[in-house]
């Protein structure tokens, strides 16, 4: 289930931080013996509003990285960020993990746990609320902090799209 209305297109002119929100080591049972692997799942962001993840797989962990980070700036989305914190609360589901989170006051910091924290600093949310339920999967937690973050809407966004003013939007 992905949001396709807030994709970014271009990275050139993007000041991308990268930021690693979980390694995962995958051993292969051969007859020579054990092969291990890395996936790492890599979250990427400008802090202005602009965030992408990224799984990287490879035998060492530093390639498995920069792969991750390259899928990352592949897969950029635009996230409307108001005063810090986001516009609306939003719940969203992959797989077998839920997130909810809700705006917050100014001060109130980021009230979120590991896999989510990762991805909503990445975007530049300074204060906001979030819960996960269900699977604590870093892999899946990440996918589903972004299709609530993708299904955010700002004013602005639903006036267009309803074709009205951003005043009327307010009054019912």
């Amino acid at each position: 289930m992905a949001v396709k209305y807030n994709r970014v297109k271009s990275t050139n002119d993007l000041e991308l931080k990268d930021r690693l929100v979980h390694i995962n080591r995958v051993t292969k049972v051969t007859k020579g013996g054990r092969t291990f692997s890395f996936s790492a799942i890599v979250v990427v962001g400008d802090g202005k509003g602009i965030v992408g993840y990224g799984l990287g797989k490879a035998s060492e962990v530093t390639a498995a990285i920069a792969k991750g980070v390259e899928a990352a700036k592949k897969n950029l989305i635009k996230v409307p960020v108001y005063k810090g914190t986001i516009p609306h609360e939003q719940f969203a589901k992959f797989g077998g993990a839920q997130v909810l989170i809700k705006p917050a006051s100014h001060g109130t910091g980021v009230k979120a746990g590991g896999a989510m924290r990762a991805v909503l600093e990445s975007v530049g949310i300074t204060d906001v609320l979030a819960k996960s339920k269900g699977s604590s999967n870093a892999h899946n937690l990440v996918k589903a902090t972004f299709v609530a973050l993708a299904e955010l809407r700002d004013a602005a966004m639903v006036a267009t799209n309803r074709g009205v003013s951003v005043e009327k939007v307010f009054k019912g």
